[in-house]
């Protein structure tokens, strides 16, 4: 142990500080994650960490519906039209896995590994059904940590989320869920288009949700939902809600700003990521503001 310094108590490691702050056993998710926050501000762990930390314990509290690919928006392949006419689309968009209809988006019967489209163009080409895996189906409730579990377990990638009809809803990847976590995972092949900063998802109890990515410009969300919010002192959606909290926000936090609810669903130590942004009825959004960090 070290000596004490004259006239006071000896200097404590990092590990002992940590461990004093953790020695306070929180009594539910919230005490910890204040905690988790309070170690952020004493330097403790830094944003990334913190992000992380935060990311695994609200991908428990997450659902598929809650993240997936919308079926409307969901890039498929028909297996009733001839690859030529589907082989521009697979280029265009550059996934690595197509999920394959036949005739209608309710019919899916295979996931196609874009890869194996090479083999159709050898001496001997197979059929397009023969080179399809077999598609996962999961229930719009499936817990992400519970999913994020199956994929690992069975090396699969992608899974087609299905309603209580057992319908298509729509699609999720092991890349969405671990997305959740340690934040956008851009490769070379990711876009960043206006048209993708505003993606309409499923609809929640006051109507219809969106997925707003944070770069998303205030100009192009005032077009999108009629409001007026001001450009003159940030660009950003990103910006608009950092700037009404006072800090960057956290993910989980909540504010409602002229009638439209914002839900920080990914953040880090810099900026938003990912909102999830619907209208509340007039009542509920009277003042304007509905702050809840």
């Amino acid at each position: 142990m070290a000596e004490p310094p004259p006239g006071g108590e000896p200097k404590r490691s990092l590990l002992e500080r940590l461990s004093a702050l953790l020695l306070r056993a929180p009594e539910d998710r919230a005490q910890l994650l204040a905690l988790l926050r309070e170690s952020h501000d004493r330097e403790l762990l830094d944003a990334d960490a913190l992000s992380m930390i935060e990311g695994v314990l609200q991908v428990s509290e997450l659902a598929a519906r809650d993240i997936m690919v919308p079926r409307a928006q969901m890039d498929v392949i028909d297996v009733t039209q001839r690859i030529e006419e589907s082989l521009p689309h697979v280029i265009e968009t550059a996934h690595s896995r197509f999920p394959v209809i036949e005739s209608e988006r309710d019919n899916v019967i295979g996931i196609l590994h874009a890869k194996d489209l090479l083999r159709l163009y050898t001496v001997d080409p197979p059929e397009l059904r023969d080179l399809l895996r077999p598609p996962v189906f999961i229930p719009e409730s499936k817990r992400l940590n519970v999913l994020l579990r199956d994929f690992r377990a069975n090396r699969n990638h992608i899974a087609i989320v299905v309603d209580e009809y057992g319908g298509v809803a729509g699609l999720i990847t092991i890349e969405d869920v671990l997305e959740q976590i340690v934040g956008d995972i851009e490769d070379e092949f990711d876009f960043d288009e206006e048209s993708d900063h505003i993606v309409a998802a499923e609809p929640g109890p006051a109507g219809e949700r969106y997925r707003v990515r944070g770069i998303a410009t205030i100009e192009q969300f005032n077009r999108m939902f009629g409001t007026n919010y001001s450009d003159e002192d940030y660009d950003t959606v990103g910006g608009l809600i950092t700037e009404h909290f006072g800090r960057v926000p956290r993910r989980g936090d909540r504010v409602t700003l002229e009638g439209i609810r914002f839900d920080v669903l990914r953040a880090d130590g810099r900026q938003v990521q990912l909102l999830m942004v619907e209208r509340v009825p007039e009542a509920r959004a009277a003042d304007g503001s509905e702050p809840e960090a």
